[in-house]
């Protein structure tokens, strides 16, 4: 086993910077029709709020059904290829809703934008580019792009809708799509040799363990709670800023104003959960935080500042939630088995973002604007309840060996029970074909001296 430096190199720089940078113009494209679509549904052929409420979240069930057999492919053909056809799919979908005229031309553009589902390759090729001890760090990146994509998008769509219409948003997302592709073969460093890699994708022989997991499934069901409530809430939430008297060209500044005080916010809150372990307490507090403002958007609070209160708690803890939720994953999945229980938290989240879009349109359709937010209320009251019994997570971290290929399998087999006894190791799967060993550990116990001597290298990689 060895130690191996944790400086980023040149290429995985490059990598990091370009696929993080291809993901947030990608997420971007995605977001940027959330405040303006219902707002400008008017001006389309046979539009209804139902409707409206499909075109919002139908990407969503494209990303869940062809997420992973993107990635598999992947696996077959080559990364480039797959994302570089994921992009062009994407741009066949903004182009075809630009050019409508209907609601059933954006619903099928949003459709095809969504079958772009090239998330699991980017993720898959970005693990491809860089080591074990570095990859955490890679993933962290990748995730702090789409916060930034999302609230960039809040504010740039409806600035662009204001000068140039609906299509504009699209032709818009389109022209984002030209320049992932230039991106991809430009900036990303030509694709090294394809491997398995079990903290990104799915595997198979683990799907059932973690399926059966009821720590995960909770976690799943947030991720699947948060995106149909953002999701089914822009259908209204347009119309509650124009109620407020608010103009729509400056719908662009008040989701501004919004998304900077929510981030400013969040920051001491993330700290509280993870530096002083009180990640239940920060989950249940967002929850109630989501709760309450829902509520409030159903009427309770009257007027621009009202709206904006509401609103600002609703990011609050959403952003809260957003960014404790993945940590609460990493530290509850079985050591080897990131990649498979964080595929099944994306599926949960396109899931949901679709199935609120459709709900969102539907309780505005048969009851009107503040039954969308009646509605996502209860159902947060319901997903409040489900959360309530959730054991807080330990707070361990995961670690990736490198093996020697000097040492033979049999002696490798053996490794495991070795790791075990080391003070603080929690849970050890060593995976000869992988050359590899995967760790999760609580740094408060760990043995460090004992894991050096063992490994022979010094510290391991560190994870998530």
């Amino acid at each position: 086993m060895r130690k191996v430096s944790g400086l980023l190199l040149a290429t995985e720089r490059r990598a990091i910077t370009g696929l993080a940078g291809l993901y947030a113009t990608r997420m971007l494209g995605l977001f940027m029709v959330l405040p303006v679509l219902a707002l400008y549904a008017d001006d389309l052929k046979g539009a209804t709020p139902l409707l409206v409420g499909l075109a919002l979240g139908i990407y969503g069930l494209t990303q869940a059904v062809l997420q992973i057999p993107f990635g598999l492919l992947s696996d077959r053909i080559g990364r480039k290829p797959v994302i570089a056809a994921g992009l062009l799919l994407f741009m066949l979908g903004s182009l075809v809703a630009a050019q409508s005229d209907s609601i059933a031309g954006v619903i099928l553009g949003r459709c095809l934008q969504g079958s772009g589902a090239v998330a699991a390759a980017i993720m898959a090729l970005l693990a491809d580019q860089t080591r074990e001890q570095v990859r955490t760090a890679a993933m962290a990146t990748i995730g702090l792009s789409i916060g930034v994509a999302f609230a960039v998008a809040m504010v740039l769509g409806p600035w662009l809708a204001a000068d140039h219409g609906l299509s504009g948003v699209f032709w818009f997302t389109a022209a984002l799509a030209a320049l992932g592709l230039v991106v991809l073969w430009k900036l990303v460093p030509p694709a090294p040799r394809r491997v398995r890699h079990r903290d990104v994708g799915m595997d198979r022989d683990q799907l059932r363990g973690i399926l059966t997991r009821r720590d995960l499934w909770r976690m799943d069901l947030s991720i699947f709670s948060l995106h149909l409530v953002l999701m089914a809430i822009f259908v209204a939430v347009p119309f509650r800023l124009v109620d407020a008297g608010i103009p729509v060209e400056r719908h662009g500044l008040t989701y501004l104003a919004v998304m900077l005080l929510a981030f400013v916010a969040m920051v001491p809150l993330v700290i509280i959960a993870e530096k002083r372990r009180r990640m239940k307490t920060m989950c249940l507090s967002a929850i109630t935080g989501i709760t309450l403002s829902l509520f409030g958007l159903a009427g309770l609070g009257e007027g621009i500042w009202g709206l904006f209160g509401w609103l600002l708690l609703f990011f609050i803890a959403f952003n809260l939630l957003e960014a404790t939720l993945p940590s609460m994953l990493s530290k509850l999945a079985p050591a080897g088995a990131k990649g498979t229980a964080m595929g099944i938290y994306s599926t949960s989240q396109f899931m949901g973002a679709f199935l609120g879009g459709v709900l969102g349109g539907w309780l505005s359709q048969q009851w009107g604007l503040s039954a969308v937010f009646i509605g996502c209320g209860l159902l947060g009251l319901a997903w409040l309840a489900g959360m309530a019994g959730m054991v807080p997570p330990r707070h361990l971290s995961s670690e990736v060996v490198a093996l020697d290929d000097s040492e033979q399998d049999d002696a490798l087999e053996s490794l495991m029970a070795r790791f075990a006894d080391v003070a603080g190791v929690e849970d050890v799967l060593v995976v000869p074909e992988e050359r590899l060993a995967y760790l999760k550990v609580d740094r408060q116990r760990l043995d460090e001296q004992a894991l050096s001597r063992l490994t022979g290298a010094g510290n391991p990689h560190s994870g998530a």
